[in-house]
Formats: C-alpha cells, sequence, structure tokens
C-alpha cells in the first residue's frame, strides 16, 4: 500500500506512518474534496435522544455549574432550552447509524483495523466547545461542516493541570503553540498526549475517528481474568520439597522461585496470550440490541447470497485475524468469538476481515472451497453479516 492517498494530503501511508504516526501533528487541507456532512444538526440530535446511543451534552456556561455534562440519552424538548452559544453535542460510534461513516473508516486501512475504535460526530453551534485537553488516543479530526478553530501545543501537560471536580478533563492553563482554522474537507491529525483546543466558529460539525489504545493496566487485568477462567481448583501452590525453616516469618527463595515459575510459564504460552489478545481486541465496545433473523442452512444462505447478490458486514462488530506462521494455524476472531480455521480455510481469514462488503459473484470461486460456504452461514446466523 504505497499508493499516496488525498486522504493524507498525497503523502503515501508508509511516509504517514514513518514521519507522523504517534509523532507530530498533521494539519491536510482539502483531504476530502467537496467533502459535505453525511450527518445533520437535525439528525444528531435525533440520535442523541436514543437510549442505545452513547451521547454527551457539555454545557460550558449554561448548567449547573462551569462545563457540566448531562449524559443521553438527551429528552427531545432539552434542546428548545439551550442557548445559542457555548455547547456542545457529543455522539459516538456514528459508523455504526450512519452508512457513509462506516465508508469513511474504510479509507484509514492504512492503520490496522482492530487499531481503529469509531468516528464521534460533534456538533456546536458558534463559540461551543469541550475546552482544551488531551486524548490518550491518536485522533484524526475531519470538519464536516461549517469551521472551527483549533489551538494546539506540542509542550509537555502536568498531571496538576487540569480542572478539579467536573466530568471532563479540561485543562486549567493552556497556551497554544499552533492554530488553524480548518473548513470542511480539512483534516488534523493528532497523535496521544497533545494539548488541542478546537471552538466553533459558527454551526459546525466535526468528525473524530479515534483509535483503540487499551492501557497495560486494561491488558492485564484482562489477560489475568482469561488466564484463571481456564484454571481449575486442583491447580494450586504446593511444596512437597519442603525443609525447616530457620525463620518461620520468611518467604524463602525456594518459595519465590516456584512462585516465579507458576507466572513465567503462563506468560511463555504464546498461543495462550495469542487468543486472549485476539478475543479481548475485538470485544464490541458495547452491547447492542440484535435484530432477530430468520436460521439459515447452508442451502438456504447460499439460495438468499444468490438471490442478494451483496453480503456487509455489521458494524456493530469488530473483526480481526491471527496467521501464526510457525505452527501454520490461523484464527478468525469476531466480537470476542474465536473461530480457529483449518489450513483449506486460512485463505477466509484476510478476505472476511480486510472487506466490508462481498458480491457473489467476487465470492463463488470460494463459495465451492470445503467449509468456506458453512463459515459464512454460521457467521450469518450470528448476525455478524448480513444482506441488505
Amino acid at each position: 500500500m504505497n499508493e499516496p492517498l488525498t486522504l493524507l494530503g498525497n503523502r503515501c501511508p508508509e511516509t504517514f506512518l514513518a514521519e507522523y504516526w504517534q509523532k507530530q501533528p498533521l494539519l491536510i487541507r482539502d483531504a476530502l474534496p467537496g467533502f459535505t456532512s453525511p450527518v445533520s444538526p437535525e439528525e444528531l440530535a435525533g440520535l442523541c435522544c436514543e437510549p442505545e446511543v452513547e451521547s454527551r451534552l457539555v454545557l460550558e456556561q449554561a448548567g449547573a455549574a462551569p462545563w457540566t455534562v448531562e449524559y443521553g440519552p438527551i429528552p427531545e424538548n432539552r434542546f428548545a432550552e439551550l442557548p445559542e452559544t457555548h455547547w456542545t453535542l457529543l455522539v459516538q460510534e456514528c459508523n455504526r447509524y450512519v452508512p457513509e461513516l462506516a465508508e469513511l473508516r474504510e479509507q484509514f486501512n492504512f492503520i490496522p483495523n482492530w487499531r481503529v475504535d469509531d468516528v464521534m460526530a460533534s456538533y456546536a453551534p458558534a463559540r461551543g466547545s469541550v475546552g482544551p485537553h488531551t486524548d490518550q488516543y491518536d485522533v484524526f479530526l475531519i470538519q464536516a461542516h461549517g469551521t472551527r478553530r483549533w489551538q494546539i501545543s506540542t509542550d509537555p501537560v502536568p498531571d496538576d493541570n487540569f480542572l478539579p471536580d467536573i466530568d471532563l478533563c479540561i485543562m486549567r492553563e493552556f497556551t497554544a503553540t499552533e492554530e488553524w482554522i480548518l473548513h470542511p474537507g480539512d483534516m488534523l491529525y493528532l497523535p496521544p498526549g497533545v494539548a488541542h483546543h478546537g471552538v466553533a466558529l459558527e454551526d459546525c460539525i466535526t468528525l473524530s475517528v479515534g483509535f483503540r489504545a487499551p492501557s497495560h493496566a486494561e491488558l492485564l487485568n484482562s489477560f489475568a481474568d482469561h488466564v484463571a477462567s481456564q484454571l481449575t481448583p486442583a491447580q494450586r501452590f504446593a511444596d512437597p520439597a519442603l525443609r525447616l525453616q530457620q525463620h518461620p516469618g520468611e518467604i524463602s527463595s525456594d518459595a519465590l522461585t516456584q512462585v516465579r515459575g507458576i507466572l513465567q510459564k503462563i506468560l511463555a504460552d504464546d498461543a495462550c496470550i495469542d487468543r486472549w489478545f485476539g478475543e479481548f481486541i475485538t470485544e464490541a465496545k458495547n452491547e447492542y440490541p440484535v435484530e432477530e433473523i430468520e436460521i439459515l442452512d447452508e442451502h438456504q444462505f447460499l439460495q438468499a447470497f444468490s438471490a442478494k447478490d451483496r453480503l456487509y458486514r455489521n458494524e456493530q462488530t469488530r473483526f480481526a485475524f491471527i496467521s501464526n506462521k510457525t505452527t501454520n494455524n490461523t484464527a478468525l476472531f469476531i466480537n470476542g468469538q474465536h473461530y480457529p480455521l483449518p489450513t483449506e480455510l486460512a485463505f477466509a481469514a484476510p478476505l472476511l476481515c480486510d472487506q466490508h462488503q462481498w458480491s457473489y459473484v467476487q465470492l463463488q470461486s470460494e463459495l465451492t472451497q470445503p467449509g468456506f460456504a458453512k463459515l459464512l452461514t454460521t457467521l450469518y446466523n450470528h448476525a455478524y453479516v448480513y444482506f441488505t
């Protein structure tokens, strides 16, 4: 993938990754030429009224206190009470509800899919903002409608430079080192930890493509839970060769060696770590209601696929795969579920994980491969893929 992308200002992906990714900010003018917002302020307001949609309303001045946050669902009549300025509506995972935003996310395939989180949309009237802050993950900020002034600071941010007793991590002091006004189609990339402050100059919508960056604590906690769930009550510390100690209050070097051995054996199990991480990183961000579908057998699925012609990945799902060159094993992971693939089905992993839709004609030859139609039928019956 060394072709220049307009999205990256005609830089090839390798150049962007080498020079900017997690290293320095980058402003890209006209990254999406002629771009118009695929979602309107009214649609965002409607989405935040739905109970299954994660949303927030940030009031800089008109709340019970400065920087008040109200969490969705937001009552519909709340919008009639809002002031003309100084507030922001944030709607998470808009790619689930707006197909064009799901397609927009695919333009970031130069980053591994498992790293991509969601597309958040924020609407703000003039002077709307969520305050100067930092994020602990990479973000691409795409101006979709109206104009917004962005200020950034690449100076280190002390831990104590945040306002106390509010639900937002807003910096107490912020001095910009660079500043731009973004118009529709412009995009700003920010690495983790770069302080930034965006203020709407008029009614505007900004799209934020965020990335997953689990903390070390999250990784350790999840892995420990995974390992513990695999152990039996009979697997315990044991010391049949125990010798009399001079000091009964001492933890002996023999005991410590044994404890280290138990933990090191677990950490040396690469297959265990691989499976855990595949399941962990593809877990759905939230639980969503699943529409009931008619369960199909393999023959019925193939008939439906042939008639409908196109199969789509459910935007609520996360797909990834691990191909172990040493053991020649391939594992498919979907929403935290593990699907080991036999050698003859290994081709299915990149085919399913790299794309978001497939035509019947495109897959016609693959459907003759042993087990592939059965795999697709299973994914359909779990609502991981669907027909239009």
